[in-house]
């Protein structure tokens, strides 16, 4: 059926032989249908093949995203025959069901359904994204209402871990969790986020209510609200998968679960809390296939990653990545760690905790209830004949002396601070204790950052702000009168919220002689701020301001995470 398609494209010339040649080859090594790896390799648009499609076998094609779908429809095709023949059901007419196909010459596929069903199939032609997305969604939700439909809430064994005060009986308790309802329902929490593409999972009991929302893209969804007494049969299940006490509901835990989900191997950073209502979970999803280790994809601007680049090839010295939690300071700084991961480069770390294993970085988990703190780890890897070093966190005096001496002894220096911006890290350190002289010995380049939600791609249009907003915000006169603003409507792809994906605002501070000389002399933050901008430094807020110009991210965004200059 492939090689027919493919035949069909060459005859119709809207593909050389040669590229469809190219594409079965591919096809015979990753496998994937043919169509789809002519779109991959760049020979043929989704748009073109289903315009093609439609015109070769004189059936409609039609904007899955736009379809309204009766939940009802979707429980006549199983969701493994969707996936199979790439195929999505819409609406139901008399006798006759309307089937989106990738593939609408496909008779396997329209036989299976007729048999399945015992109705005609209507084949109308979609993309092969528009279906994939389709199914995702409709079909991920109505799994989860089928897993909470099917527990029963009239069930007494269920009972017995309802109160989180109360003495239970273990081994109860454990049968509880292990009925495959409460199995099947957070597997599909864990699978739905991990193909949401959300960064946490957190479950909150209350008196009356028990909530599970999703971080993604930095802000948090609201995703279902199961029955409240299921919240410490999900507790416990979650604990046992995490290898926690799960007798123990009056402390904090934390825990880790590796799972295996589409062939992609999984970490999930598991915490529990004990709140006046049950214990509230939450867990940090950390999927190795998303961490992007280029320098160049990461949102920096031209000058700033030359000057970032040139800090982090120094023989020596420290280097210094601020921001909130969240904003992506880890990324960064192991970004800049596989750059100069060399055979002949000994490079140690000390993380709190290790959230990505790096080949030929030795990473060390500091633990400080058995005394292994930055500090101690720090002095350690001295004896340990480093080349580059890297801190998680500089948290106190002794790790920030310690970091500073290795800094000043031959040693390249990577850390972390939760600072607001780029030159208040001088001051944080200072405050710390550390002598102004040594500050601007050691420290090269401090660099601060922010995540910014990038303007989903699907549903992108132009929008109309006011010319004063604009200039308020920083943009000059000049920029005013062409620049055009974009905004994303909300679509199935970007869950509605106009947004998909995340892009750093960098604000990167190289410490220059005249920096240098300011921070002996006890200059203040905002005249180094000042000193900075005047050799050239974007602050986070230009760096936003960028992003808008380019058309990545929208004037809200930037408003949310920078701060006027």
């Amino acid at each position: 059926m492939a090689e027919k398609l493919g035949q069909l494209l060459v005859n119709n010339n809207i593909i050389t032989e040669e590229q469809l040649n190219k594409a079965l080859e591919l096809q015979k090594k990753d496998g994937g249908r043919v169509g789809s790896n002519l779109i991959k390799m760049g020979y043929l648009t989704e748009e073109s093949l289903v315009k093609f499609l439609s015109r070769q076998h004189g059936v409609p094609a039609i904007a899955l995203s736009s379809q309204e779908i009766d939940p009802a429809i979707i429980k006549f095709i199983p969701y493994d025959v969707a996936q199979k023949y790439q195929i999505f059901p819409i609406s139901k007419n008399g006798a006759s069901l309307k089937l989106a196909m990738t593939d609408p010459a496909n008779v396997f596929a329209i036989d299976d359904v007729k048999f399945m069903t015992g109705y005609d199939v209507e084949p109308v032609v979609a993309s092969e994204s528009a279906i994939k997305e389709a199914i995702s969604k409709h079909y991920e939700q109505s799994d989860l209402k089928d897993a909470i439909s099917g527990i029963d809430l009239n069930n007494d064994d269920l009972d017995l871990i309802q109160d989180s005060n109360d003495d239970v009986d273990m081994s109860e308790l454990k049968s509880a969790v292990e009925e495959a309802p409460v199995v099947k329902l957070v597997n599909l929490i864990l699978s739905e986020a991990i193909s949401r593409g959300a960064s946490d999972i957190h479950l909150e009991p209350y008196e009356k209510s028990f909530r599970i929302r999703y971080r993604v893209d930095g802000m948090l969804y609201d995703v279902m609200q199961p029955p409240v007494r299921l919240k410490a049969a999900l507790s416990s299940r979650l604990k046992i998968m995490a290898e926690l006490d799960i007798a123990e509901r009056r402390l904090p835990q934390d825990g880790r679960i590796k799972l295996k989900i589409k062939d992609r191997a999984i970490d999930l950073r598991v915490s529990t809390l004990p709140t006046l209502f049950g214990e509230k979970i939450v867990m940090r999803i950390l999927d190795k296939s998303n961490l992007n280790l280029d320098l160049t994809k990461l949102g920096f601007e031209e000058n700033a990653l030359k000057d970032f680049t040139k800090a982090i090839h120094s023989p020596f010295g420290m280097v210094l990545v601020t921001g909130p939690t969240g904003s992506g300071k880890t990324t960064t700084l192991y970004s800049a760690m596989s750059t100069v991961n060399k055979v002949d480069v000994n490079i140690m770390t000390a993380e709190d905790p290790v959230e990505y294993n790096l080949l030929g970085i030795n990473q060390v988990h500091v633990r400080e209830d058995i005394g292994l703190t930055f500090a101690a780890a720090l002095r350690s890897f001295l004896r340990q004949d480093p080349d580059i070093v890297m801190v998680g966190e500089i948290r106190d005096f002794e790790t920030a002396e310690i970091a500073v001496k290795a800094a000043l002894t031959g040693h390249l220096v990577f850390s972390t601070l939760h600072t607001n911006d780029a030159p208040g890290t001088i001051s944080r350190l200072l405050n710390m204790g550390i002598e102004p002289f040594l500050i601007s010995a050691s420290v090269l380049l401090i660099l601060a950052q922010r995540l910014c939600r990038k303007i989903c791609e699907k549903c992108k249009e132009e929008v109309k702000i006011p010319e004063n907003t604009l200039l308020n915000i920083g943009f000059t006169q000049d920029e005013v009168n062409t620049l055009k603003c974009m905004k994303g409507k909300g679509c199935p792809a970007c869950g509605d919220t106009g947004y998909k994906g995340r892009i750093a605002l960098y604000e990167v501070m190289p410490v220059n002689d005249d920096i240098k000389e300011m921070i002996v002399k006890g200059s203040t933050a905002n005249d180094l701020k000042k000193a900075a901008i005047k050799s050239g430094m974007k602050t986070l807020r230009m760096s936003g301001l960028t992003k808008v110009k380019e058309g990545m991210t929208s004037v809200e965004e930037i408003l949310r995470v920078t701060f006027a200059d």
